[in-house]
């Protein structure tokens, strides 16, 4: 019998995958809660694959301990920021993970977020709950904030411009995820995107950004897809996603300087990677009407962040406890596909998502 360990119990579907493999022994985590590292440590030795949350650190102590027996680690994420990737590498020891299968529901959160957030739904909601509502009435501009899209024409030729005629989307990152968000607001009316990439592998060019308005030509108001520089997309900006991996070359990109750049009818949307943002920077320029309002699933140092936290303080922050990807369907699809992830490899066969290092 080969050992694999799981830290968390990862749902029938995806165990029946793995309890398929008769000459695997299964040892799971037994509670519903984060896995202690202690257990894990303890329980990693001799496995030949190990399948794991965002949650659990997989570093030179871990492979140590787990020795030369672990062929394959198995993460139900997207990210692999808690990997140490070249201590896998130096023992040979192949990644799956789960990106792709996410997409969707990151870029529904994304869009919540940025309605929760532009749209005051969080104070509003404090409102109801804390029985301030029938005292309080309605009040002709109680709650308005900056509309998410170019807004509406009113029907007289002499109407007052109400809003920009101009509404830009902007994207630190522009991968799938991004461009599933991008999708989602094209009925909002935006009518220019602007991103920024890292710079590293294969450029989008100039003739890519002109057919995705094309794609658009005819369902909204797009009229401009565009890379521009950070300064540009901190100055562009309406409302701006931050959707790049996590690390230290990412770290902290939205900065008190980046933040000063902004408009102060613009809203951010942190659905990335919590060392994304600064929280410090991102709370006092929420304070100083910097910026209107952020939204964010993410936040650096996660899950402990707690009431006193300058962000959770904040009125102008929308915090979630990093669910964009809570939809039972995509659920479902990271643990099965990081189940197969795990077979494969302890199988010696191509695992369905590796991560090549």
């Amino acid at each position: 019998m080969h050992k694999v360990v799981i830290s968390r119990h990862i749902g029938d579907e995806a165990l029946k995958i793995i309890k398929a493999v008769p000459s695997l022994d299964i040892v799971i985590w037994p509670e519903d809660r984060a896995v202690d590292r202690s257990w894990l440590l303890e329980h990693v030795q001799g496995a030949i694959g190990v399948l794991v949350m965002l949650s659990e650190k997989i570093d030179e102590e871990l492979l140590d301990r787990a020795g030369p027996t672990l062929k394959v680690v198995s993460t139900m994420s997207v990210g692999y920021e808690h990997v140490n990737l070249q201590a896998l590498s130096a023992r040979s020891i192949k990644l799956g993970y789960t990106p792709d299968v996410l997409t969707d529901a990151v870029a529904d959160i994304s869009i919540m977020l940025a309605l929760m957030a532009s749209r005051n739904a969080l104070s509003a909601l404090k409102v109801v709950e804390t029985g301030r509502w029938p005292s309080l009435g309605w009040a002709p501009f109680g709650f308005c904030g900056p509309q998410l899209g170019s807004g509406p024409t009113l029907p007289w030729p002499d109407a007052p411009m109400i809003s920009p005629p101009e509404f830009t989307a902007g994207f630190l990152g522009f991968g799938r995820i991004s461009k599933a968000v991008l999708h989602r607001l094209i009925p909002f009316g935006i009518t220019r995107a602007v991103y920024t990439t890292s710079g590293k592998g294969k450029q989008r060019t100039e003739a890519e950004d002109q057919a995705l308005v094309e794609k658009y030509k005819g369902f909204g108001s797009l009229k401009e897809v565009k890379r521009v520089d950070l300064d540009e997309l901190a100055k562009q900006s309406d409302v701006l996603f931050t959707l790049v991996p996590g690390g230290p070359e990412t770290r902290h990109i939205i900065s008190t300087d980046f933040l000063s750049k902004m408009k102060s009818t613009s809203i951010l949307v942190n659905t990335g990677r919590g060392s994304i943002v600064d929280s410090d920077a991102l709370a006092e320029a929420l304070n100083n009407n910097q910026i209107y309002a952020a939204g964010l699933d993410v936040i650096e140092g996660e899950p402990n962040v707690d009431i006193d936290h300058p962000l959770v303080k904040c009125p102008k922050a929308v915090v979630l406890p990093h669910i964009a990807s809570a939809t039972i369907q995509t659920r479902l699809a990271m643990s099965t596909l990081a189940a197969k992830n795990l077979v494969a490899g302890v199988l010696g066969e191509e695992i369905p998502v590796e991560l090549k290092m």
